[in-house]
């Protein structure tokens, strides 16, 4: 029972440093061919978003609104891909409940 909560502890402990070392890493997601770009981090924060100016047409807003959604959406995906990735690393593959 000692030896399972050392161990426990070992992968709590390299879980807060996944999630630190997660903060830091960072993706970037376009969509429209490059009219909008997100930065985001492991932690799922919204670094950065840059609409080209090209791609603002008072006429066509929907189209806009439209590429930022699908460009934050697939930018959440990817980072929620990663952590679930470096996840798997540390726990084995297990599925631990708040993680």
């Amino acid at each position: 029972m000692n030896k399972m909560m050392k161990e426990a502890r070992k992968v709590q402990e390299r879980i807060v440093q996944m999630q630190e070392e997660l903060r830091q890493r960072e993706l970037e997601v376009s969509s429209g061919g490059g009219a909008v770009t997100v930065r985001i981090n492991g932690r799922q924060e919204i670094l950065s978003l840059k609409i080209a100016p090209e791609a603002v047409d008072p006429d066509d807003v929907e189209l806009l609104e439209d590429m930022i959604i699908a460009a934050v959406n697939e930018a959440i995906k990817q980072s929620q891909e990663m952590v679930s990735t470096e996840m798997a690393k540390i726990t084995g593959g297990f599925n631990i409940p708040g993680l």
